[in-house]
């Protein structure tokens, strides 16, 4: 089994968004990404997406997106981003698209691979972040360590913890944060992200603290998934 990951695939097939308002990059974004997930990803591979996935407001409508990812090759594990509104009640979510993995929590193991993850949030050094915001980055720290206990579990020897956030969990100049400290307290190889988009440069894949830092985002990948792991 082979690991990749793609992060912001933003799918609105129940209510068509054009994407190409955010560059000539995103024009077209879902077929590109389809020649290039069949080109890469086979049936028994599986895909790492790091959040927002879709821009419907409901569960229902997110279903054709979902659905639409589904159809493609291999085994998709998913995360929340902050444009997922309609990712509401866990369990309605797995009973609704029951072929693909939806992390909360919780981890995944994957051949010699463990998956955990969570969606994260702003750093706490971006501008405007609020007491509103600390609540949330605070209460994402419990839910990331919630999740990477239970990977710690799941682990047998010579397996390797790899994990999802949808933000970006270290500051811009790749200072190392409360979030990162967990995946160093982990002992975390990798850690995938998205978010970030329009980026040229500076974020190549690059090491905090001995942990593997990777921007996944669709239109930084060209949409192509990146093989992670192994």
């Amino acid at each position: 089994m082979k690991i990749y990951a793609l992060a912001d695939t933003h799918l609105s097939f129940a209510s068509p968004k054009p994407m190409d308002m955010f560059g000539p990059d995103w024009e077209g974004h879902w077929e590109k990404l389809c020649l290039n997930w069949r080109a890469a990803v086979g049936r028994e591979d599986a895909v790492l997406i790091a959040g927002d996935i879709s821009w419907a407001m409901n569960l229902n409508d997110a279903l054709s997106d979902l659905n639409a990812i589904g159809e493609l090759p291999g085994k998709k594990i998913f995360i929340r981003g902050n444009h997922d509104y309609w990712w509401g009640s866990i369990s309605r979510v797995r009973e609704s698209a029951p072929g693909m993995c939806f992390l909360q929590n919780d981890a995944l193991r994957l051949d010699k691979a463990v998956i955990c993850g969570s969606r994260g949030w702003l750093n706490p050094n971006a501008e405007g972040f609020s007491a509103d915001d600390r609540k949330i980055y605070d209460r994402e720290l419990i839910r990331m360590e919630m999740s990477l206990a239970a990977g710690r579990k799941l682990q047998k020897g010579g397996d390797v913890l790899i994990a999802m956030t949808h933000y970006p969990p270290v500051y811009p100049d790749k200072r190392p944060t409360a979030m990162s400290a967990l995946f160093e307290k982990y002992e975390v190889s990798q850690v995938v992200f998205g978010h970030i988009h329009s980026a040229r440069g500076g974020w190549e894949p690059f090491e905090v603290n001995g942990v593997k830092y990777i921007l996944t985002s669709g239109d930084y990948l060209k949409f192509a998934p990146l093989r992670i792991y192994p």
